[in-house]
């Protein structure tokens, strides 16, 4: 993500019910980045459920709260998959709340 102009703010996140991958900052966007590893990418992509992402996003917005310089910023949640033999694919914006 670095790489595409992405500042990382967070690795491994655990502020509540759920584990946040990668927290990045572009520009006025943070982005709350899932990541997942399977041997096949429509797999990974099948393996957040809803549910799991509601406990992100409700981890998402426990990390922010204490950081008001932040919280005036628009979220974004992105997906990254991640295969054998295969680049990482990004998926932007994948899940809304």
């Amino acid at each position: 993500m670095q790489l595409k102009g992405y500042r990382i703010l967070a690795r491994r996140a655990r502020p509540g019910p759920a584990e946040i991958d990668l927290i990045a900052r572009r520009g006025q966007m943070i982005v709350f980045v899932e990541v997942k590893q399977r041997g096949d990418p429509m797999q990974a992509r099948l393996a957040v459920s809803p549910a799991s992402w509601r406990r992100f996003s409700a981890a998402a917005e426990l990390w922010i709260a204490p950081r008001a310089a932040l919280a005036n910023l628009d979220w974004r949640y992105d997906l990254i998959v991640i295969s054998p033999w295969r680049w990482p694919q990004h998926f932007r914006d994948y899940w809304r709340p």
